[in-house]
């Protein structure tokens, strides 16, 4: 950490110890499905209020857009032209789980344990089964509790779950309905987290499945919404997902259940005293969903009028929510218009413990930023890259923005968005301004280092 902010933090008395930090992760979740980011129809008033004691991030990018490349840069502080897991992929021959991250690898978890942090994980890991290289206990974490397997994950009614390496039966449920709904028991066990900890600083992650496909959800939280949203037909079941009576309600009422859980947990921050010296973050790890397993992104206009969902790096795929919440030392009310990026978080998490930030990562710490004391550096650029839905490139670079789609097709053409005067990314000027494009194409291949795993098409050959 640099000295002035550790100073800032600890001998001016804004830290009286080293703080908490709560990161919250919800899955799918789109950049306009929060009440204080536009959302008319979902009700977040949990999320809304730690907004108004707090810092809305308007430009603030996940690292992918899918899941495990997502959360990969989000625990390791690298884009996704250097990160080990670049799209999502099974685990070889069938086995449950997804391709490890591998052993080498430095996690956020594993920075703040060594610093004295008890972590505590409970949601979807989706970066390497128990017993391999990308086990979750092996990378920093004192516990883990939930899916393992982004597939295993699909249902919030799973038949089991594990607890660290042990899996354990989930008896009642069947995988459609059952007893135990999986964001209630990971609200349960982050409260019990905190309760155990109080006393020590503490890491805890929550990388909630909400509000992922299928839509699920118990019945007192469906009739708050019930014949509320308009025709809302029922969901037949078709891709593989769970059929349901009104999808719109359900879908609706998954994201506030959620948002409940996020009241419950500021509330025992508060009731034991804790949340003066807490800093609670909350995201979610790409853009909204297509229209599947019942979720409708067109009627709730999750992504807002940005271009693209979920699998794509347009705007609409990438540009995701950030609340920062940190009562006397983030000014309520704030927001940030700065572009940030998943791969900023493990810095700033780093400065904000005073635990030591690795060198050789691609982000950089918004701690000042946080704390509105001035001195914050910023990206020159932002970089992404995507092996998956055709093969895609893309970098940000002040309001100018280059996108490569179809690089499966053998395709290498350079799309260029001005975001200043078209945020949506609705009129390609690639022709018009050649000089950019060849600054941005050029960021392209520096950029991008070769991973065997996940080849670029049209790049590696």
């Amino acid at each position: 950490m640099r000295p002035a902010l550790l100073a800032l933090l600890f001998a001016s008395g804004l830290c009286a110890a080293p703080p908490n930090i709560v990161l919250i992760v919800a899955d799918d979740l789109g950049s306009a499905e929060l009440g204080c980011y536009g959302q008319k129809l979902i009700k977040t008033p949990h999320l809304d209020e730690l907004a108004a004691g707090g810092m809305k991030f308007t430009q603030f990018y996940s690292g992918q857009a899918v899941c495990a490349p997502s959360r990969c840069t989000l625990m390791t502080g690298k884009h996704t032209g250097h990160a080990a897991v670049r799209d999502n992929r099974e685990a070889p021959n069938k086995a449950e789980g997804q391709l490890p991250m591998p052993a080498g690898e430095v996690t956020v978890a594993t920075l703040l344990k060594r610093h004295g942090y008890a972590t505590g994980a409970m949601g979807k890991w989706g970066l390497g089964m128990f017993g391999t290289t990308g086990d979750p206990l092996k990378h920093g974490f004192d516990l883990f509790y939930g899916y393992n397997c982004q597939r295993h994950a699909h249902t919030h009614y799973p038949t089991y779950l594990y607890r660290n390496a042990e899996r354990f039966e989930l008896k009642g449920n069947d995988g459609a309905k059952g007893d135990s709904f999986t964001q209630d028991l990971f609200e349960k066990e982050a409260l019990d987290f905190i309760t155990t900890n109080k006393a020590k600083p503490f890491f805890l992650f929550l990388p909630f499945t909400v509000p992922h496909v299928a839509v699920q959800v118990p019945d007192d939280s469906l009739k708050e919404y019930e014949g509320k949203l308009g025709d809302d037909p029922a969901y037949d079941g078709k891709k593989g997902y769970r059929v349901h009576p009104a999808p719109h309600a359900g879908y609706a009422a998954m994201v506030t259940r959620m948002d409940r859980s996020v009241g419950r947990i500021v509330a025992k921050l508060k009731e034991l005293k804790l949340d003066d010296n807490t800093l609670i973050l909350f995201t979610s790890d790409n853009g909204p969903t297509h229209n599947v397993g019942g979720a409708d992104s067109t009627f709730f206009k999750s992504a807002g009028d940005l271009r693209g969902l979920k699998g794509s790096l347009y705007e609409g795929g990438i540009r995701v929510p950030l609340v920062a919440y940190w009562p006397g030392k983030i000014k309520a009310g704030t927001t940030c218009d700065t572009p940030f990026a998943f791969w900023d978080v493990l810095p700033t998490l780093c400065e904000v413990t005073g635990a030591d930030t690795p060198k050789g990562l691609d982000g950089l710490s918004f701690l000042p930023t946080l704390l509105g004391k001035g001195g914050q550096k910023t990206h020159d650029f932002l970089y992404w890259e995507f092996p998956g839905y055709g093969g895609q490139q893309a970098v940000r670079e002040g309001d100018w923005k280059a996108v490569r789609q179809k690089l499966g097709q053998k395709k290498i053409v350079t799309e260029l968005y001005d975001l200043k005067t078209d945020p949506n990314e609705t009129t390609d000027v690639a022709a018009k301004h050649p000089d950019v494009v060849k600054q941005l194409e050029k960021r392209m291949v520096e950029q991008h280092v070769p991973n065997v795993n996940f080849p670029l098409q049209a790049i590696d050959k």
